[in-house]
């Protein structure tokens, strides 16, 4: 079993009030946006003079680089799932997938998502940094992908990153998108599964190499049934 990622509470005082200045930030702006936020209330917030604030942070647009790089921190700290040749695959990828569904029924996750992506549609080279950022790798489900290919049980010849991208499409369709774009309610633990169940199974559909005895009664079951009829 994967442990959790351990948080280590910052120990020097300047490293503590930059963490509060952050988490501060992290709130104003969840409430009010980027425009409705100002340093005064994020020093008022966090306990901090104005000049604190200022010291660890010149502009508002260097504190809000912050706070993406703490959401790009925060979908990439996830323990990955290392590919087990002796467990179904079904089990592995709903296991690698559970933990990027808990991370994107998160509440505050969307809020702040959702101001990351208002504030930057209105700042294209901001938003060309963090898809930039957030391309770079999401190693998780790619290298597990990556893993069950070498091993024979994935389909060869198809980049693991873009196969990744495929699954997290369908699982973020109904448990991101929606609730960003829209406003609906985080999914319910059973929709979460049925979710979760449905896009692996697709997945697997396309991508899994199935054993050549299967495929072999697969193919004979058209005949069979043919047969069965005269």
């Amino acid at each position: 079993m994967t442990e959790p990622a351990t948080v280590i509470a910052p120990t020097r005082l300047t490293d503590r009030k930059r963490e509060a200045i952050v988490q501060a930030a992290i709130g104003e702006f969840r409430e009010h946006g980027f425009n409705g936020t100002s340093m005064d209330r994020v020093a008022a917030a966090a306990e901090v003079s104005k000049r604190t604030v200022y010291n660890h942070f010149p502009s508002k647009d260097e504190l809000f680089g912050a706070i993406l790089d703490h959401l790009w921190e925060r979908s990439h700290s996830l323990p990955d799932v290392a590919y087990d040749a002796g467990r179904p695959l079904r089990a592995q990828l709903i296991a690698v997938l559970e933990q990027k569904m808990e991370l994107l029924n998160d509440a505050s996750f969307i809020d702040l998502s959702r101001v990351a992506m208002a504030e930057m549609m209105h700042t294209p080279e901001r938003a060309q940094a963090m898809v930039a950022r957030l391309s770079e790798k999401e190693e998780g489900l790619p290298r597990w992908i990556r893993a069950a290919q070498q091993d024979g049980a994935l389909r060869a010849g198809v980049d693991p990153q873009y196969a990744a991208h495929q699954l997290h499409g369908m699982v973020k369709s109904f448990a991101f998108w929606p609730q960003l774009a829209m406003g609906r309610a985080p999914l319910t633990a059973a929709e979460q599964q049925q979710v979760l169940g449905d896009a692996v199974d697709m997945f697997l559909a396309f991508y899994a190499v199935r054993p050549a005895t299967e495929s072999t009664t697969a193919a004979a079951a058209p005949a069979k049934r043919a047969a069965r009829r005269r």
